[in-house]
């Protein structure tokens, strides 16, 4: 989840970059940052109800489950189609009488695009969605429903409390040169991510240093694991984003700390912490984990 109100941030830190107190403004901008988290759990993670790998040649679609590609049988009929994939290209023909839709027009056959594309194909029927998704080598299709039972049943996610002792300023220690990195993921399938350098900083009293990446949206992207990780915090690790180095400094903000969508479905694909990326202190900060995944 992206940090805002970055200037807030900064303005709450004491001159050693250490923050002593948290003020209105930063707690008032905190709760922003939890509802926004909230929101994207709700609107894109808890919606999601499947995830098939596509095999090559004919890959059948429908409430029956014995379907390569299954969508909940409550919401459609048993066959609505077929996916013919070959060599990462994908064609979708709907079957006779399914009402099958792609921006709002009736499909019969169309080739469907990945997400990687930033404007994959999405076909609808009733409340279900579906699409393409290309990690790696691997192609699938995610399946989306929009009042999965997940949904309803969503009570919100856990943090500990508030604590400037978890808001420190780091070195930043750029990259010679931006680089693509290999990153575990939950599917077995490194994810090519930009490395952009590191950072250094002092927390419970140790030096630490972590591996910064970019998804190259303007920030930092962190993949982390600590000392509470499968003792309060989700097991294989959390997200952290942070604004870019400014005059060779990173506010590290352990508060904004979050579970990957892993922890709350089976049908992410996450990246997993690097090992450099294993911190050696408990961070009892940020999003907890209750086993809910």
């Amino acid at each position: 989840m992206r940090i805002t109100a970055v200037l807030i941030l900064i303005l709450s830190l004491g001159i050693a970059g250490h923050a002593t107190s948290l003020d209105a403004a930063y707690q008032q901008d905190y709760k922003r940052w939890q509802a926004d988290l909230t929101n994207d759990l709700r609107t894109r993670w808890l919606t999601l109800v499947g995830l098939f790998w596509l095999k090559d040649g004919t890959n059948r679609v429908g409430g029956d489950h014995k379907d390569e590609i299954p969508l909940p049988e409550n919401k459609v009929s048993p066959q609505i189609g077929v996916i013919e994939f070959h060599g990462g290209k994908a064609v979708f023909t709907a079957a006779a009488g399914a009402k099958v839709t792609a921006d709002g027009k009736p499909v019969k056959t169309i080739e469907l695009q990945p997400d990687i594309t930033g404007k994959p194909t999405t076909l609808m029927i009733g409340d279900i969605k579906f699409l393409m998704i290309q990690r790696g080598q691997k192609f699938g299709v995610r399946v989306r429903d929009a009042n999965s039972e997940a949904l309803k049943q969503f009570k919100g996610p856990e943090f500990y409390p508030l604590s400037g002792d978890y808001v420190v300023t780091a070195k930043f220690i750029p990259d010679d040169k931006p680089h693509k990195v290999k990153i575990p993921s939950v599917i077995g399938e490194d994810q090519e991510i930009d490395s952009v350098g590191y950072v250094e900083f002092i927390l419970n009293g140790q030096k630490l240093r972590l591996h910064a990446l970019s998804e190259g949206d303007g920030e930092l992207f962190f993949i982390i694991k600590d000392q509470t990780a499968g003792h309060g915090t989700y097991p294989a690790g959390r997200f952290l984003y942070t604004s870019m180095p400014k005059d060779g400094k990173v506010v590290m903000d352990f508060n904004r700390a979050h579970n990957p969508p892993c922890a709350w479905t089976a049908y992410a694909t996450c990246p997993l912490p690097p090992k450099e990326n294993y911190m050696a202190v408990k961070v009892e900060a940020g999003e907890k984990f209750s086993g809910r995944h």
